[in-house]
């Protein structure tokens, strides 16, 4: 299995390589300003990548909030960040990954084979003294790369309702449970789901915990093939990169409980 992590240390070692893209991928629900926070300090030579618009299609109930992008937009995105076929790439945003693992797991799905998560993100640079650009960087010269998605594990509704192994909610316990639900029209999780919040992949400093520590976390779940969605499909991703941190695969539900709450024929549970 392919590196999930780079650390701040190892990506200054790299950074004046011509052919690393480095994208800033700072999105949060409730915040439209990643742009701006961009143009305020970013690493040096990151392109800002807008997850809303570039990461994903138009948002319906049917599909959801965060559909997959569309194949050949995804391409033309990626095209213009300048990356070419063969080249590594390193995702960051300023909230331990939770964003930045939708570009990663993207990349990985249409072929990139190359793709590490800042861990830590921008504080953790910051923190380790690493330098940082304002204002607007230069458009890169534009990317040939060929993507070919479906390399990694997806899963419909229909394959969530019939999931025989692990089926993991990552979204917050509260929201889970169905006592709380600020975005969606229906609250609580899919039947036969259990509650593995992100947040807890991540340490006390936002960095993802060890290898051994995420293995003792998800063993603590069952066994059996495992299949991960969240609200929208967006911080899933995390949850898919640290299950690779620990070396197990896992399938991503794209659609998540915002495609499944707004189906009136699929069950809702609640509670523990």
């Amino acid at each position: 299995m392919s590196a999930v992590l780079i650390s701040p240390g190892e990506l200054r070692e790299v950074l004046a390589d011509k052919r690393l893209r480095l994208l800033d991928v700072r999105w949060a629900l409730g915040d439209p300003d990643g742009p701006q926070h961009y143009l305020d300090g970013h690493i040096p030579g990151a392109v800002f990548v807008d997850l809303e618009t570039e990461l994903a299609s138009p948002p319906s109930p049917a599909r959801g909030r965060h559909p997959l992008p569309d194949p050949a937009q995804l391409e033309k995105c990626a095209r213009s960040w300048g990356l070419c076929d063969g080249d590594p790439v390193v995702v960051y945003d300023a909230t331990g990954g939770m964003a930045a693992a939708r570009a990663w797991w993207l990349l990985r799905w249409a072929g990139v084979a190359d793709v590490r998560i800042l861990d830590g993100g921008l504080p953790a640079w910051t923190g380790a003294g690493g330098p940082i650009a304002t204002g607007a960087e230069a458009d890169p010269e534009p990317g040939d790369v060929e993507l070919s998605p479906g390399r990694l594990p997806v899963i419909d509704a229909d394959a969530a309702a019939r999931w025989q192994g692990v089926l993991l909610d990552a979204r917050a316990g509260e929201r889970y449970r169905g006592e709380v639900e600020p975005i969606d029209p229906r609250a609580g999780h899919i039947p036969g789901a259990l509650s593995a919040p992100t947040a807890e992949n991540l340490d006390a400093d936002g960095r993802f915990r060890t290898a051994d520590e995420l293995r003792d976390r998800f063993a603590g779940f069952g066994s059996g093939p495992v299949a991960v969605y969240c609200g929208s499909g967006v911080t899933a991703a995390h949850q898919i990169a640290a299950l690779a941190v620990a070396g197990v695969e896992a399938a991503l539900y794209p659609g998540s409980w915002s495609q499944w709450s707004n189906d009136p024929k699929r069950p809702v549970a609640t509670g523990n």
